[in-house]
């Protein structure tokens, strides 16, 4: 299989709940699997975690995990009959509770909902498929008039864009799936609906609390976020762009240029960013995707987007598999595209003890370009050394050793990094022998070829890169 330098994260659901299809996603290029709180219990997460982790167990190609916390996700009640029409021009009523609703009137799981929305603001239903306006309050209850009709299903999303609510980032059951991911030793935790940095920052001071260090990601679908994005980005672990929520909680128009520009901050600041929702939605029924989402995949890549995500492509598509290769097939194509482009490498705007780290990023690019290198390896034990040169958009693999397996996993996410688990060399050169074996083994380089290798002293200290050599392989 041909190596690509985007990360691919895959969804894990009915369609993808075995072994073999979880071996293949891997074999195929996912380096993340994301398992979605929204959805099912914590038995049935434990089972597809046990199938991730006897795979990944035997898998040469290192691969990590992200629970995905739900967030105060307002949804409506039990709809009796499922699927019953509402129709443009009707009142419909919405109460302050959670019983079963008809066509004419329905609950939430939000307890403050009547208290919160008001009149002459909007309700968008099923991602916007369904939209009412508030026209009176009655006590517990709001009466609404139906603007785009349809099927109101039971559980589906609610969304209110004109609506400041009265709700926390994290809710209860999201601070119970927060101590089972601790427990069961995820890589990653992602927060929904994120509207400030300090709401980020409680969930990474619970977890280091709790003497863990998984990494969080801070999804922007949210408004607020929009506005608060420098904040949130600069005390977060990895930015998403999920445009799912962001699409109709804002003008549709402006979600292209968001993405945009948090792919730019991500870059400036030194940060991975994920881009998601509906990457290849065409793919959950067919086998071939459409035009459009081949341009807008390629284009998240062009706009230096680290990760894509699939959501569910993977988790309930009928071609898992092959949605993987394609988003694999267009990575390649891209790829090469933005490899012989003249990119600019724009200055990494980082903590200050990364700064120097930083620099020695932008020299590595430079060196690996007048070199022909074809290959960089670095000693990364935390991971921060690999994450900054992998944010210089380097044109070559980057081979990053640690000798913590979470660090290694956690690179899984990081643009072009191929991440492995070894014991810490005695020094430089036991490390180049090392470095040499490995490119050889997996045919990156030939005999000849020249590697930049990126190190501090001594290894397997955090915080002491500052070596870059230019090596010959003589193996």
């Amino acid at each position: 299989m041909s190596m690509i330098k985007t990360k691919i994260i895959a969804t894990l659901g009915p369609a993808s709940a075995n072994e073999q299809t979880i071996t293949s996603l891997i074999d195929n290029g996912s380096d993340l699997f994301r398992l979605n709180f929204s959805h099912g219990t914590f038995e049935n997460h434990k089972q597809m975690l046990d199938l991730i982790n006897q795979v990944r167990d035997r898998h040469p190609h290192t691969v990590a995990v992200i629970g995905d916390l739900c967030g105060p996700k307002i949804r409506t009640s039990n709809i009796e009959p499922d699927g019953c029409e509402i129709h443009a021009d009707q009142e419909i009523t919405i109460l302050n509770n959670n019983e079963t609703g008809t066509a004419e009137k329905f609950g939430t799981n939000y307890e403050n909902f009547v208290r919160d929305v008001k009149v002459g603001q909007r309700i968008l239903i099923d991602d916007g498929q369904l939209a009412l306006q508030v026209i009176k309050q009655q006590g517990e209850q709001i009466v609404c008039r139906v603007i785009v009709g349809g099927l109101l299903h039971s559980h589906k999303g609610i969304n209110l864009p004109d609506t400041a609510l009265n709700i926390p980032s994290i809710t209860e059951h999201d601070w119970r799936c927060v101590d089972w991911a601790i427990e069961n030793q995820l890589d990653y935790l992602a927060l929904s609906f994120v509207r400030t940095a300090d709401e980020i920052q409680k969930l990474k001071d619970y977890v280091r609390k709790a003497d863990s260090d998984i990494q969080v990601i801070a999804k922007i679908e949210k408004p607020e976020a929009v506005n608060n994005l420098d904040d949130i980005a600069r005390v977060s672990d990895a930015l998403l762009v999920a445009r799912g929520d962001l699409g109709v909680e804002m003008d549709l128009a402006q979600v292209p240029l968001i993405q945009k520009q948090i792919t730019a901050l991500g870059r400036k600041l030194g940060k991975p960013v994920i881009v998601a929702t509906q990457m290849l939605q065409s793919m959950i029924e067919s086998a071939t995707p459409t035009r459009a989402e081949v341009n807008d995949v390629a284009n998240a890549i062009m706009d230096f987007a680290d990760t894509l995500m699939l959501s569910g492509e993977t988790a309930v598509g009928k071609y898992p598999i092959q949605a993987v290769k394609t988003i694999r097939q267009i990575a390649q194509v891209t790829e090469a595209y933005l490899d012989k482009s003249d990119v600019p490498r724009p200055k990494i705007h980082t903590a200050q003890e990364l700064a120097l780290t930083a620099a020695m990023a932008r020299s590595v690019a430079q060196i690996t370009d007048d070199t022909d290198a074809k290959l960089v390896a670095v000693w990364s034990q935390t991971g921060s050394s690999a994450r900054l040169l992998s944010k210089a958009r380097i044109d070559v693999p980057i081979l990053a050793l640690s000798s913590d397996l979470r660090t290694c996993r956690q690179m899984a996410l990081h643009y072009g990094v191929i991440s492995r688990c070894v014991a810490i060399p005695e020094g430089i050169t036991e490390l180049a022998d090392l470095v040499d074996q490995m490119a050889m083994q997996r045919k990156w380089v030939d005999s000849g070829d020249q590697i930049v290798i990126v190190a501090g002293r001594p290894l397997g200290a955090a915080g002491t890169t500052n070596a870059i050599m230019v090596h010959t392989v003589t193996q």
